[in-house]
């Protein structure tokens, strides 16, 4: 019996064979092949993907070619394998180590698969595609090259490529695949399992999406946009849209129709049981409650809220709390189907009237307005006196366009402001 240990990397090292006695031919038939190691993967995944076949001839050199796809793959960041010659045949010994991270995958436009199709045909071409891919590697590549495939066996004139998705320069969060060639737009978008009430409300939100090109980074970017706030307008807060799936719904080769369908999820429709305030110190609880629009007992409008805590922000600014934050916290009740909102002030610090400045008049009425603007350095500042020195400046100078820029300074809590005027065309 002759045993050789290697330990390799992503690739490996060659090394001299130490001098054995001739074996016969049947010592390098296959017997058995062990993977140790991985959380991930299931051994005969790791064997597939290492191209090994029980019962084939193999040489020391095709241990390395295997070892070295396993490598490539980035699926692992070790590898190591032993491996017996006896004259019985081959045993080899795989220890491996998961790499990571692992990200998931998007299908943008694959119309004609559906996705538990698109993983299934997947997985039987590339043995460690699970959904998700390692950031680094070749594997993203192999499912390039098997959706390729996919689509001639499709008849498909298209071509398959990805792109690794990140965000403002961070890490890859993503990999998103997608087909260019055929013209994928629109025809008509359906709601599955929605809500009948809200069903003319999405419908009516969808009409602005025929016609346009089917991709679905952008599908979900409309589902945030247009039809989540119109279930959590109507008290329906854990509403979940699943991807988009298309239905091809023509034959031309190049310009292909898709009718779109949205699977809904709509939950619960929350009414509101009660609002708490926790932080205000400077505002009592009466001069917040009347900017709070939500009625106890009615569906809790959460794009509503949205704007109340706005409103009431806004208010705090008038006060010089110009960093005050609110944020609501909801508490549900399944069994009643109630929500309580919590809402969380933190008020910060107050800031003073810092400079100003006047720009796009003449000198004199420049001079003129700084002198009528009475909130002067060092006052507690008020948001909404720039407004009302722009009303009053109309009347004073005429129709201008009038822009005004808030500047806090949180170093020293001050609060810069510049007022510009620009000549209307």
């Amino acid at each position: 019996m002759v045993c050789i240990f290697l330990l390799v990397g992503i690739s490996p090292a060659q090394t001299r064979k130490p001098a054995t006695k001739e074996l016969p031919p049947s010592a390098y038939k296959l017997l058995a092949v062990k993977v140790t190691g991985t959380k991930r993967y299931q051994p005969d995944d790791v064997i597939r993907a290492a191209r090994l076949q029980l019962g084939e001839t193999v040489h020391e050199d095709d241990v390395k070619d295997a070892v070295r796809l396993l490598g490539d793959s980035g699926a692992f960041r070790d590898v190591t394998y032993s491996f017996e010659f006896d004259p019985d045949g081959t045993r080899l010994d795989l220890q491996v180590q998961d790499a990571e991270p692992f990200v998931p995958v998007r299908f943008e436009n694959l119309v004609w698969f559906s996705d538990v199709e698109l993983l299934e045909k997947l997985r039987a071409q590339v043995p460690l595609f699970r959904g998700q891919l390692p950031v680094t590697g070749e594997m993203a590549s192999d499912v390039s090259e098997a959706l390729q495939a996919l689509l001639i066996e499709k008849h498909v004139a298209g071509e398959v490529d990805y792109l690794r998705v990140a965000q403002s320069d961070g890490p890859v969060d993503a990999f998103a695949f997608s087909v260019s060639g055929p013209h994928i737009t629109i025809r008509n978008v359906n709601f599955s399992g929605a809500d009948a009430t809200l069903l003319p409300l999405l419908e009516a939100a969808a009409r602005k999406l025929q016609g346009i090109e089917y991709l679905r980074s952008s599908l979900r970017v409309q589902v945030e946009k247009s039809f989540l706030p119109i279930y959590r307008e109507h008290g329906y807060l854990k509403a979940v849209f699943g991807d988009a799936a298309a239905k091809v719904t023509g034959d031309d080769a190049k310009e292909i129709p898709v009718d779109v369908i949205f699977p809904v999820d709509s939950g619960r429709q929350y009414k509101l049981s009660v609002i708490q305030l926790t932080g205000n110190r400077a505002l009592t609880a009466d001069a917040l409650r009347p900017l709070i629009r939500l009625q106890v007992g009615q569906p809790a409008n959460a794009l509503q809220l949205e704007k109340d805590l706005e409103t009431i922000k806004q208010l705090y600014a008038t006060h010089g709390y110009m960093a005050a934050t609110i944020t609501a916290e909801p508490e549900t009740d399944d069994a009643q189907s109630t929500v309580t909102y919590v809402l969380h002030i933190v008020e910060g610090d107050v800031y003073k009237m810092g400079d100003l400045e006047i720009q796009g008049l003449d000198s004199r009425t420049t001079a003129r307005l700084q002198n009528e603007w009475t909130l002067r350095a060092g006052d507690t500042y008020d948001s909404s006196y720039s407004q009302r020195f722009v009303q009053q400046a109309y009347k004073e100078i005429g129709d201008w366009n009038v822009s005004v820029h808030e500047s806090p300074n949180p170093e020293d809590k001050t609060v810069d402001v510049t007022v510009r005027f620009d000549p209307k065309s």
